[in-house]
């Protein structure tokens, strides 16, 4: 290890979360949510452990050079790009590599359509999203007949048909979700009249349920599920998410410390001189800046564990280091850490933990992003 600053990820927490995922939508496909680097856990690694454990019966990307990395890597199952493609030399890529590319409408079906053709790929699966009120991609649900029928016309395989529910991690949600639900489900079964009426099999894939719609509501009507943040650890909803299943979270954050000094009263540290010691104390340095994830907004109010015991940020994080207030610095007393020692940033120490919800608190945001925010320069090992 060449940086001490590293994630340790436990493959096998992953594979319970996903164990989970299964047990609340029984005798259904499963596709893992392997998009954003598996979520900073390394998604070359976590979709070799779910493929070989049989847990994933697909993968969710959201970028063709994601998808690309994992066929590189060996993975065979089926891989699904989660938005359009919107490049000539892109939808080459996908198909090429039996990458399944995502059609919101006639021009990108057109498009799918004709880089199929170029590479002599007759009835190219691909996967129709529909919006019913995310507000991001998709068809409206009316079109989906006209579109579907398209996809057929232009001897595509239509064989997929999915949704996204943006509030179905809260209870609060729950009205907006089922709303949803019902207009998605009018869509497929439109559809799927349409199909068997002209002759063709029904659309296979029928899939809504992200973690929230899991854990928290009915998923009648849908033939597959898309796990994401609860496969690695975490309820979407740190507050109002339902729990049926009891997860795991899946990353350590680890660095060690670099330096101990003794500041004097008065002193400051750090940029900007925002912190000041009250009296004389030890301060530790440790080598974890924003550059590796570990946000700015961490400056005098993050924390982090040494020992098992919870030490406060000192001072502004830097890009590549931060400053940890030890306490007062007496002169018959010794530092209560030595150069060399563990820090956890993410993760439990003794019978501290810190969680990716309380950093997400501190940021004011969600724990998606505190562990997409873990940097590429921070080594990734693995157990399990």
């Amino acid at each position: 290890m060449l940086y001490a600053t590293h994630a340790v990820v436990d493959l096998d927490a992953i594979a319970h979360n996903v164990q989970a995922a299964r047990e609340l939508s029984p005798g259904k496909q499963l596709l893992v949510a392997v998009k954003a680097d598996a979520y900073g856990h390394g998604a070359v690694e976590v979709s070799r452990r779910l493929a070989a454990d049989g847990l994933a019966d697909w993968f969710g990307v959201a970028t063709t050079p994601e998808a690309l990395e994992l066929r590189a890597a060996g993975i065979t199952q089926p891989i699904l790009k989660l938005s359009q493609c919107l490049a000539e030399d892109e939808l080459d890529a996908v198909i090429a590599s039996e990458i399944t590319p995502t059609v919101v409408d006639s021009l990108t079906m057109a498009a799918a359509a004709a880089a199929a053709d170029r590479a002599g790929r007759q009835h190219y699966p691909v996967h129709l999203a529909v919006d019913t009120g995310m507000r991001r991609i998709g068809c409206e649900p009316e079109e989906a007949v006209d579109i579907a029928t398209e996809a057929a016309e232009r001897g595509l395989d239509l064989q997929g048909i999915f949704t996204h529910l943006p509030v179905s991690d809260t209870p609060r949600g729950a009205d907006f979700t089922q709303a949803q639900l019902k207009r998605f489900l009018a869509a497929v079964e439109a559809v799927q009249r349409t199909r068997v009426s002209a002759g063709m099999q029904p659309v296979p894939l029928v899939h809504a349920a992200n973690s929230g719609a899991l854990l928290g509501h009915l998923k009648d009507g849908c033939t597959m599920a898309r796990p994401g943040i609860m496969a690695y650890g975490y309820y979407p909803d740190a507050n109002e998410s339902p729990r049926p299943v009891k997860l795991q979270p899946a990353i350590t954050w680890q660095t060690k410390v670099s330096t101990v000094k003794r500041v004097a009263a008065g002193e400051t540290v750090g940029y900007g001189r925002t912190w000041t010691a009250r009296f004389d104390s030890w301060v530790a340095t440790i080598p974890i800046g924003y550059a590796d994830g570990f946000s700015r907004l961490n400056s005098n109010r993050g924390r982090v564990l040494i020992g098992g015991r919870s030490y406060p940020i000192a001072g502004r994080v830097c890009m590549d280091q931060s400053m940890v207030d030890l306490g007062p610095a007496t002169p018959d007393h010794a530092a209560p850490v030595s150069v060399g020692d563990d820090v956890v940033i993410l993760g439990t120490q003794g019978d501290q933990t810190i969680s990716a919800d309380e950093l997400a608190e501190l940021m004011a945001t969600i724990s998606y992003e505190v562990l997409c925010l873990i940097g590429k320069r921070v080594e990734r090992l693995y157990r399990g």
